[in-house]
């Protein structure tokens, strides 16, 4: 890649984050951000993102960058230390045998990434308090929302996703995701040219979450398709119209009268977009008819 282009890469990430961290309020004066790196791609970005942004920030915010080693055979435990202490940035790496207790819990064959998500998100919500963090920065980006909306639709029957920023289930913490508006396709060249010392997720063993790369495959086919397709599914988590989806517990339809037509900026309009002028030659009604099976 080409100077130019790797500066309008750079430049886009930057911005992007710059953006979430400024729409979500994901950063304040004073913070000290707990940055989660696994040794992927998504969070090496993240770090060095998020450190070329303090130097030029309108608020000071302190970074720390924490790895957790869950001793899982063959990992290369000297890579992460090396790099930061290059890097020049505060971090800790935390020693924890989650690896034993994962193999212990899990009949063999079966995947073991939720246990192991869940062990490492406990340690994590400790070590934040231990490290006086007041923020913890999880690099999970656009694509990784938007798998995660079709995940809990498909298999949880539940219009939900990966928010920005939430408040951890310990009730102690609060956890960003900067990279929210990144796509990953960007983070990958990125990471790519950069050169990280990239650490694989597969050391344990376990079996690829079959679910995620199924949902991850059918949105490759449809962004081959119609590209754009990922943002604008992403743009929708942001733009929600309670009073045309089904839950009750956001909208009054029980208490729905003509009085309150005033009161209401959507009424009849199911689609936000219209049909193109001429559809394969046919008249209006039949142009009707067709769209009408869409739905």
């Amino acid at each position: 890649m080409k100077t130019y282009e790797f500066n309008k890469l750079q430049k886009r990430l930057r911005h992007n984050v710059g953006k979430a961290i400024g729409d979500f309020g994901m950063i304040a004066e004073g913070d000290r951000v707990m940055v989660c790196v696994s040794g992927g791609k998504d969070s090496y970005t993240m770090l060095e993102v998020l450190m070329g942004l303090q130097k030029t920030a309108p608020v000071n915010f302190e970074l720390v960058a924490v790895n957790l080693d869950q001793k899982q055979p063959g990992f290369p435990e000297h890579v992460l230390p090396e790099y930061l202490t290059l890097l020049g940035v505060e971090h800790r790496i935390v020693e924890e045998d989650t690896y034993s207790i994962v193999k212990e819990k899990i009949p063999e064959g079966k995947t073991t990434c939720s246990l192991c998500s869940r062990l490492r998100r406990g340690i994590l919500y400790r070590v934040a308090k231990e490290l006086g963090a007041t923020k913890i920065a999880l690099g999970h980006h656009m694509d990784d929302m938007v798998e995660t909306l079709f995940l809990n639709m498909f298999h949880g029957a539940r219009m939900k996703s990966m928010p920005a920023k939430l408040i951890s289930d310990d009730k102690q913490n609060i956890v960003i995701r900067p990279l929210a508006y990144c796509r990953e396709k960007d983070i990958g060249t990125f990471s790519a040219i950069r050169k990280y010392p990239i650490i694989p997720c597969n050391l344990c063993g376990s079996q690829e979450n079959l679910a995620r790369k199924k949902v991850k495959t059918m949105l490759a086919v449809w962004e081959r398709e119609q590209p754009g397709r990922v943002v604008n599914v992403f743009r929708a988590m942001q733009r929600i119209t309670p009073s045309h989806l089904l839950d009750a517990d956001l909208f009054d339809f029980e208490g729905l009268q003509l009085e309150l037509a005033d009161e209401l900026s959507d009424l009849d309009t199911a689609f936000d977009f219209e049909l193109p002028a001429a559809t394969l030659g046919l008249d209006a009604g039949q142009k009707i008819m067709n769209f009408t099976r869409l739905k």
